[in-house]
């Protein structure tokens, strides 16, 4: 599934695409939506893999959504390789390079994320009420109880950690293993979404019919998490230590989530938390209506870098460079930044 064979860098003009697109049109409609359609059928088996209420050890449920949830995942992952092998052999390369653009955009999603985190801000700008109505949007927790400041924080916690899940995980997995990788990605993700609850929702029962969910979700997920927050450290030009990053994302029970937004709090200088949950950087100050725009124009940054470092990595590989020289230079230019 590599893409790097050719002498045109593929992945690197796909991934701009995608990214142009998404700036340009944003969200494709629904009836055109691939993370619908896996949504749609996720949801149908969901009512057929999961009890009706609470159970002990469920070892039936797990594996028959585990099998379920391979079965899902290898038709997402066959029609992905099927639409790629056919954009590869029967189009030139501009040619397929546009289909790939095209055919990813819907797996990630930046334009829409940045709305409307920007759109919580806006409407905390009115009322309260407005902002708490308006982050119900982007969260499952209970909104009801956050006072402004709380609200805020929600959301440049949503934006860092969708940073990563809604943009680097799936162009991650897309220069790694083309569009098969990051379709991959994009259905863990829905699945943990939407079957990954450790509890009641959805009037199912999710504390083992999940499970599989969860854990594909985290694994597909860890390398792309700490990717964000690397990007996060290199444009905050010194803003975080790499050490007290380690520290803060230890401080939540995601092994992925602490990461993105650790970083995104330490850059900032703000305190995050989740009330009842964890707290992020707690010596920084409180979060106030600058620093969304400033966690906005942070992840904007890191996104370039990405872009940044595929095409390094394109060019670099078109003049027969090895990938330790590669990684050499890019972690020499990270440094420069900071000095």
């Amino acid at each position: 599934m590599l893409l790097w064979t050719s002498d045109v860098p593929l992945p690197a003009l796909a991934l701009v695409l995608a990214l142009a697109i998404d700036r340009l049109w944003g969200e494709p409609p629904a009836a055109l939506h691939p993370v619908v359609w896996m949504g749609r059928a996720l949801g149908a088996c969901g009512a057929r893999v999961a009890p009706l209420r609470a159970t002990g050890r469920d070892l039936w449920s797990f594996w028959l959504a585990a099998v379920v949830w391979c079965a899902l995942a290898a038709m997402v992952f066959v029609v992905s390789a099927v639409l790629q092998w056919l954009a590869w052999t029967y189009l030139p390369a501009w040619g397929a390079a546009l289909a790939l653009g095209l055919l990813l955009k819907p797996l990630l999603a930046w334009r829409m994320l940045r709305a409307e985190v920007l759109a919580v801000e806006s409407a905390l700008g009115e009322s309260l009420a407005a902002g708490r109505a308006r982050l119900a949007w982007l969260v499952s927790r209970d909104v009801q109880l956050l006072d402004a400041v709380q609200v805020r924080e929600s959301a440049i916690e949503t934006l860092a950690e969708n940073l990563s899940d809604s943009v680097v995980a799936p162009l991650f997995w897309f220069v790694l293993l083309g569009l098969p990788g990051a379709a991959l990605y994009r259905f863990a993700n829905t699945a943990d979404a939407m079957w990954g609850y450790p509890g009641m929702r959805g009037g199912r029962y999710w504390q083992w019919a999940g499970k599989w969910a969860a854990r594909a979700d985290d694994v597909l997920s860890w390398l792309p998490a700490r990717l964000t927050a690397l990007l996060l450290w290199a444009v905050a030009r010194g803003g975080v230590r790499w050490g007290a990053l380690r520290a803060q994302a230890r401080a939540t029970p995601s092994p992925n989530g602490g990461w993105p937004m650790g970083a995104m709090a330490l850059a900032l200088g703000v305190r995050l938390s989740k009330p009842g949950g964890y707290v992020l950087n707690a010596g920084g100050g409180a979060a106030r209506a600058a620093d969304t725009g400033r966690a906005v124009d942070l992840a904007s940054k890191a996104i370039a870098a990405l872009v940044a470092l595929v095409a390094l990595v394109a060019l670099m590989l078109a003049v027969g460079a090895s990938v330790p020289a590669i990684c050499d230079l890019y972690l020499a230019a990270i440094a420069s930044a900071h000095v």
